[in-house]
């Protein structure tokens, strides 16, 4: 895992694979071999074959090439998989995380979003398309900032 955890994201470096939650975790197969478990953020990612092929070049490089990498879609990859620390890294990087258990909940109902720059939670959606399809476009009342934020999903 401390292999993995240096292995960045390709849409968003400032975090790792792991941060993102991204890395479901090690697993002995019913064959007993180690694999690596991968979950995309969602399933037309289009960076789902540069990160796999990040985390295969990444073990080799550190001794691990009989570890397999598998990639499963359920249970789906969920914001709130995104560690503490990947949610601060976003947060520096000017990403908006969305809080915990969001994914669950309909942000329409008052969630308040911070701005990553200022903190100010006076907000407001400015398109549901960002720079990436897991994204959307969110711009600062009180600093006039724009901003990225992770979709609830």
């Amino acid at each position: 895992m401390a292999v993995l955890g240096l292995v960045p994201d390709p849409e968003i470096p400032a975090v790792s694979v792991v941060d993102l939650g991204i890395v479901r975790g090690l697993f002995t197969g019913g064959d007993g071999a180690l694999k690596v478990r991968l979950t995309p953020t969602y399933t037309g990612c289009p960076a789902t074959q540069l990160i796999e092929r990040s985390v295969r070049e990444a073990l080799d490089a550190a001794g691990f090439r009989d570890v397999a990498i598998e990639t499963v879609l359920a249970p789906a990859w969920s914001t709130d998989m995104i560690s503490e620390a990947g949610r601060e890294k976003l947060r520096a990087y000017g990403i908006a995380p969305p809080p915990r258990g969001a994914a669950s909940r309909s942000l329409r109902g008052g969630d308040a979003v911070e701005c990553p720059r200022c903190g100010s939670a006076d907000t407001r959606e400015v398109s549901r398309f960002g720079s990436t399809p897991c994204k959307a476009l969110w711009q600062c009342n009180a600093c006039h900032e724009p901003f990225d934020r992770f979709k609830c999903h």
